[in-house]
């Protein structure tokens, strides 16, 4: 299984982007993610996983494809912008953060940083859609970070940011305004699809049929 953990390896640049009609290729300048790294491999940039399809010198390159531009804030990417790298984890690599994908759920807008003692926060504006799987203490990926939820509404949600994050992330040298890519908790969503399993299937089934609900899953330490 292909995962990542949300534990920023180092911060890349754009080095070239090669627009298509509706994708794009990208050339990332990079050093420790290159280490052991071949064509065919996997790198989250800002959160999405890529393909390594090439590898110059320092750097490699990765194809975007149109969806994942509608998806992610890659499409507004320009040469010299810093993203945030982190190849997927190795079947005996430590697990520092949380389950993540580099499959993005979604943008959100950062609407405010504020600083308290040696930390910042952080308030993200996004759209309910994602918003229904943030909960208070848990985790999301904000451009491929993992960090806590420390508070949610129905608006937006905050992330505090230690000193350590913000030297080796890409997240304070945002402005206000800036798009993140956003990637939900995994477990949330495939606790909703098991809720509604029943529901998704054809009426007209028959014979036996498991039943899934949320007694089941408490009974089975799911929730």
């Amino acid at each position: 299984m292909l995962m990542f953990t949300g534990i920023i390896e180092e911060i890349g640049k754009v080095k070239k982007i090669i627009k298509g009609a509706r994708s794009c290729s990208l050339q990332i300048a990079a050093d420790r993610v290159l280490t052991g790294t071949r064509i065919g491999d996997s790198i989250a940039v800002n959160g999405v996983c890529l393909t390594v399809t090439e590898i110059q010198g320092s750097s490699f390159s990765a194809d975007v494809m149109a969806e994942t531009l509608r998806r992610s804030n890659l499409g507004k990417l320009s040469a010299g912008s810093p993203v945030n790298l982190e190849r997927a984890m190795a079947a005996d690599g430590r697990f520092g953060g949380h389950i993540v994908s580099g499959h993005i759920d979604g943008t959100g807008t950062i609407s405010d940083f504020r600083r308290e003692d040696n930390a910042v926060w952080i308030t993200v504006s996004c759209k309910p859609a994602l918003l229904r799987y943030i909960i208070e203490k848990g985790s999301v990926t904000v451009d491929g970070v993992s960090l806590t939820v420390a508070y949610v509404d129905d608006v937006c949600f905050r992330v505090s940011v230690i000193p350590h994050t913000a030297k080796e992330t890409t997240l304070l040298l945002h402005e206000k305004g800036t798009e993140v890519n956003l990637e939900n908790d995994v477990i949330g969503k495939y606790v909703e699809k098991l809720l509604h399993v029943q529901k998704m299937e054809p009426e007209n089934m028959s014979g036996d049929r498991s039943k899934v609900d949320l007694e089941l899953l408490m009974k089975n330490g799911f929730v």
